[in-house]
């Protein structure tokens, strides 16, 4: 472990007393800032902090985060507090897991993996990050988690609005109502609410208050007043950035009192960057990664954007810590062992390329129109986004024709299948293509029973297709009833088709799932998969120790560069045709 400075019990000349000196750039900037009796010694990075037990403890918390050598190590464990000593003593072997047994509130029956999920709950004393991969069930293994703490309710629920209704339903389904005086009402579930609407207003009393997240800063007064005694956050990674109303209302919520239990639930709790995983911890373990800046200034380095990543040498580290204090993750492999695998191909198909080309060049037309007359660095932002997400929708239209036939042409052999798309107007044009199957369909904007009553038609085999939105069916649904799944448009996010692959490939497949990734030939589709590559390398090496063996490619351009060197080459090559 790389030591950050010394550590050195020495006789101060300026003040004549014993005290404790500390070298290092980085530790004396740490000293400086929580050791207030503490002042700098003659070294340029040198501070001499006196020596009494409050300061002596001081020290010791920031050598846990950043290691120093220490030069007078007989007196430094004497001084130590009792508490805080190391004792030499054998190596202890990683505590199993155990198959622990839901409480009697709880009436499913759980796998042995998820009994042994419910442990790690119970002896994280629900403060943890259950990070299963998709469709091990992380819904029931929460549950069973609270039917079998103590003094669990009211618990609130928080997820994404598409979700809400299917918590309700698993509640009802695996719980039983418990009485005041303990009994268990096996005919009746624990009463619950969804809180649907901004407008603040007084509470009932409930066992369970089930809310999405846009709805949790405008609600915080009276969820505050609720005596909430545990939070379960679905979908954790919503809570990745620590500027949103959201994080900071979540915030506010877990350091309230009467709250006892914080459960983070997410498959992909990074989805971009793995500094995204800080906000969500200190969340569930206040200080266990320590400020923000510490943690950067430990595992990260800025980016040419301004984005912290972290160290590819620090990755492996930040693992075990999370996976030593607040983290389990699964995957399906290691524990479904009668699950399929899941197969993934790059397919390029033929895109309308004169189109496409037409496309790019009245996109960039538009944007330098709008660069020239943007009077904030907010508008030009907004510009260049705005040209970004017309260049994907041009990219989805120019090859709609050939997705159109690659689906027919699996749909021959009569399999269910399910296409996500990413534009509203490439999932309309879909559907009205593939008419002919009479596909269900999921998208932004459907009431609960819309949507509920699409997943059910597609599950019970009254159609073979399905069309979702990539950002509105990637979570909260059963797809199982196909094996094959087909993106007929490319996603920014890796976790955004990790989760949507997962809603087939999950508890309840009997078969193998096919993932097809159609790549429009001439299109900056190759640009979006690469992006989509290096993002992964991170993502994975935290999450789950997977070491590729050729060194991570380096960032690839800007898209709007590229954009702007294809329209630069149609300009040129267009008086010779």
């Amino acid at each position: 472990m790389t030591n950050f400075g010394t550590l050195e019990y020495v006789l101060d000349k300026f003040s004549g007393t014993w005290s404790w000196k500390v070298t290092g750039e980085r530790a004396v900037a740490m000293v400086s800032q929580i050791i207030p009796q503490a002042w700098y010694g003659d070294g340029e990075y040198e501070a001499i902090v006196p020596d009494d037990p409050k300061n002596v403890a001081q020290i010791k918390w920031i050598m846990d985060r950043y290691p120093l050598e220490i030069l007078s190590k007989n007196i430094w464990q004497k001084k130590l507090p009792p508490s805080a000593k190391v004792v030499p003593k054998k190596p202890k072997k990683t505590e199993r897991l155990q198959l622990a047994n839901p409480g009697k509130q709880f009436k499913g029956n759980l796998l042995n993996f998820q009994r042994e999920g419910l442990d790690f709950l119970l002896k994280s004393a629900g403060n943890a990050l259950l990070a299963d991969e998709m469709g091990l069930g992380k819904t029931v293994q929460s549950l069973s988690y609270i039917a079998s703490e103590q003094n669990a309710f009211p618990a609130l629920i928080v997820a994404p609005l598409v979700t809400l209704q299917n918590w309700q339903r698993e509640i009802e389904k695996f719980l039983m109502k418990k009485s005041r005086n303990g009994r268990i009402i096996e005919d009746q579930s624990p009463s619950s609410t969804i809180i649907r609407v901004g407008k603040s207003e007084e509470l009932d009393k409930y066992d369970f208050y089930i809310i999405n997240y846009e709805l949790l800063f405008k609600r915080y007064k009276d969820l505050s007043k609720l005596g909430l005694k545990t939070i379960v956050c679905d979908e954790v990674q919503n809570l990745r950035s620590k500027t949103t109303q959201k994080y900071q209302a979540i915030k506010k919520l877990a350091t309230l009192e009467s709250v006892k239990y914080r459960v983070g639930l997410s498959g992909t709790p990074i989805y971009n960057r793995g500094s995204e995983i800080w906000p969500i911890v200190d969340i569930l373990r206040p200080g266990l990664l320590g400020s923000f800046k510490e943690f950067c200034e430990y595992f990260c380095y800025i980016n040419e954007k301004g984005k912290a990543i972290v160290l590819e040498n620090k990755r492996e580290s930040l693992r075990h810590m999370l996976q030593k204090h607040v983290m389990l993750r699964r995957k399906k492999t290691d524990v479904l062992t009668e699950l399929k695998e899941k197969i993934r191909y790059k397919e390029i198909i033929d895109s309308d390329i004169n189109y496409y080309n037409k496309e790019l060049e009245r996109i960039w037309k538009k944007l330098e129109d709008e660069r020239k007359v943007a009077q904030t660095a907010f508008d030009a932002s907004t510009a260049y986004q705005r040209a970004i997400q017309s260049e994907r929708q041009a990219a989805g239209a120019a090859k709609l024709p050939h997705v159109i036939n690659f689906v027919k042409n699996i749909m021959e052999i009569e399999e269910s299948v399910v296409v996500f798309c990413h534009h509203k107007s490439i999932h309309s044009l879909l559907h009205q293509s593939l008419s002919e199957f009479k596909p269900a369909s999921i998208i932004g904007g459907q009431s609960d029973k819309q949507r509920q009553d699409n997943i059910d038609s597609f599950q019970n085999g009254q159609t073979k297709l399905m069309i979702a939105g990539l950002r509105a069916g990637n979570v909260g649904i059963n797809l199982t009833r196909a094996k094959y799944v087909i993106f007929a448009e490319l996603d920014w996010s890796p976790a955004i088709h990790l989760q949507a692959e997962d809603r087939l490939h999950r508890i309840g497949q009997k078969n193998t799932v096919f993932a097809y990734y159609l790549i429009g030939n001439g299109t900056l589709d190759e640009h979006v998969a690469r992006v989509l590559v290096d993002k992964s390398y991170e993502i994975d090496a935290i999450m789950d120790n997977k070491v590729e063996s050729f060194e991570n490619k380096g960032k690839a351009e800007l898209i709007l560069a590229q954009i702007q060197d294809k329209v630069k080459s149609i300009l040129q090559a267009s008086p010779a045709q």
